[in-house]
């Protein structure tokens, strides 16, 4: 019995560098296609920056640059930087494929349509207020918009910050902002993420309960899109 017992404590003490990678690589393709894609997309962009093989200067979001010189994929790319490789980097890819993917497997459970659109509109209103409050890089705000819809929608989850106090998840968005500020993060980046939350949140939620009526109606060509992709799947 004591072989057997060190046998299986050496196995447990052994992880070769194969099964780690394929650990990994399990973990990122059971990822839903959204939040892979999201994931990948601004894990390359960041780190393509710190490496300086791009520049950020490419990739921030700039309407003159957007409307004069026609370089429309600022509009996209600015939601794709999320500064230096660090703690706050990390920081911020943990909650990003946390929440973006417990939505898409959460609410919108076979409603990839759906929850494209909710991206596209919170992304929208993100930019016109990046416009206003002269904001070059959208991703955190978009992070915080997730946070804050699954945060609503999950009301009575209970919820611990390092185990040192436990608070309800519609207290989530705020708890993180204020850990995000102590990281030397913006809050009114946060803070609009929220706001762009807190409106869609209202509109696909209570405003239907209230009226009887949707104001958001995902469009046609992403239901042929995605519902397509997910029959094929």
């Amino acid at each position: 019995e004591r072989e057997e017992a060190a046998v299986e404590g050496a196995a447990l003490l052994e992880w070769p560098e194969q099964k780690m990678a394929q650990s990994i690589e399990d973990w990122y393709k059971e990822m839903p296609i959204v939040t892979r894609t999201y994931l990948t997309l601004s894990f390359l962009t960041t780190v393509l920056c710190s490496l300086e093989v791009i520049s950020p200067f490419t990739v921030y979001f700039n309407l003159k640059l957007i409307t004069e010189k026609l370089q429309l994929w600022r509009l996209i790319s600015s939601f794709l930087f999320f500064g230096n490789l660090g703690l706050d980097f990390l920081f911020h890819m943990f909650f990003l494929t946390r929440y973006c993917r417990l939505l898409e497997e959460g609410s919108f459970r076979s409603r990839t349509a759906d929850f494209v659109y909710m991206l596209l509109f919170g992304g929208t209103l993100l930019l016109i207020c990046a416009s206003f409050a002269q904001i070059q890089f959208l991703g955190q705000s978009l992070t915080f918009m997730m946070v804050y819809v699954w945060a609503r929608r999950n009301q009575h989850v209970n919820m611990s910050l390092l185990g040192l106090f436990n608070f309800t998840a519609p207290y989530l968005p705020w708890v993180l902002a204020i850990f995000s500020l102590v990281l030397g993060s913006s809050p009114v980046v946060d803070v609009i993420g929220m706001i762009a939350g807190h409106l869609y949140y209202f509109l696909e939620d209570i405003y239907p309960a209230m009226r009887g009526r949707r104001l958001l109606k995902t469009p046609g060509i992403l239901k042929v899109i995605f519902d397509n992709q997910h029959h094929l799947d």
